[in-house]
């Protein structure tokens, strides 16, 4: 995953890192639209696992999460058909979701299951960092990485702590609060993402309310992130049936 942001920024951009709800647009659709997304250049993908608490994500993530949940969409059925795919996608792939269904999954072989089918990585929006040393004991042997998020309340002191077992990318939270929000924090931003650069030796990645790469364009230039997350916008897009390659094509730019 690393590697892959490094190549974008040798390309001269940003890294591409969309989102998509597992079980979105619907169950049957779902593994075209991944595809999809692959084809129009994505560097990484973060495969949502649908939650029935997700406490991070904003109404529309949480709505689509609710309908995928309903249509029978879990983390086991996530797997399998990546097993079924193994090989097929170009981007890495990272799985986005809460402690409790890794948990019932099964650490260990979560761990393993994922290396099979392709997934680098997790983010675990609240699983706090006192309690990543069960996750990452189970990960790390098989060279799975817990991603770490940090935002503007995270304190300096704190990112030093997850700089510790930091291995690929930082997730950087544009906004407080839920995903899908309106971004009008630049400064703030700016600051996270400065204290984040001077912490972490890893590439950062900026996400949570991002709709357009022009965004990126008002962070001074000495704040501006490695890859940018594309959730919220980019589920609203393939909701009213447009261009995957169309939304994700200024982002490369």
């Amino acid at each position: 995953m690393k590697q892959a942001i490094l190549t974008a920024r040798q390309e001269g951009r940003h890294a591409v890192i969309p989102f998509i709800t597992a079980g979105f647009p619907s169950k049957e659709r779902f593994w075209d639209t991944l595809a999809e997304i692959d084809a129009a250049g994505a560097d990484i993908i973060e495969i949502g696992i649908p939650f029935s608490d997700p406490v991070a994500d904003g109404p529309v993530i949480e709505e689509i999460s609710r309908q995928a949940l309903a249509d029978g969409v879990n983390l086991s059925w996530v797997i399998q058909g990546l097993r079924t795919r193994r090989g097929l996608l170009r981007a890495k792939l990272v799985f986005m979701g809460y402690a409790n269904p890794f948990i019932q999954y099964g650490l260990e072989c979560l761990a393993a299951d994922c290396a099979e089918i392709g997934v680098s990585g997790l983010i675990v929006p609240d699983l706090p960092l006192e309690e990543t040393p069960e996750f990452r004991e189970a990960m790390q042997p098989h060279g799975i990485d817990l991603i770490p998020l940090v935002g503007p309340n995270t304190d300096t002191k704190r990112m030093k702590a997850y700089a510790a077992y930091a291995q690929e990318y930082v997730y950087v939270v544009s906004v407080l609060g839920t995903t899908g929000g309106v971004n009008e924090q630049v400064a703030a931003v700016a600051d996270t993402l400065r204290r984040a650069r001077s912490v972490f030796d890893v590439p950062l990645a900026l996400g949570f309310g991002l709709r357009h790469p022009s965004q990126l364009d008002t962070l001074p230039p000495d704040a501006r992130p490695d890859a940018a997350v594309i959730g919220t916008a980019l589920l609203q897009h393939i909701r009213r049936g447009d261009s995957i390659a169309d939304f994700l094509k200024p982002w490369r730019a």
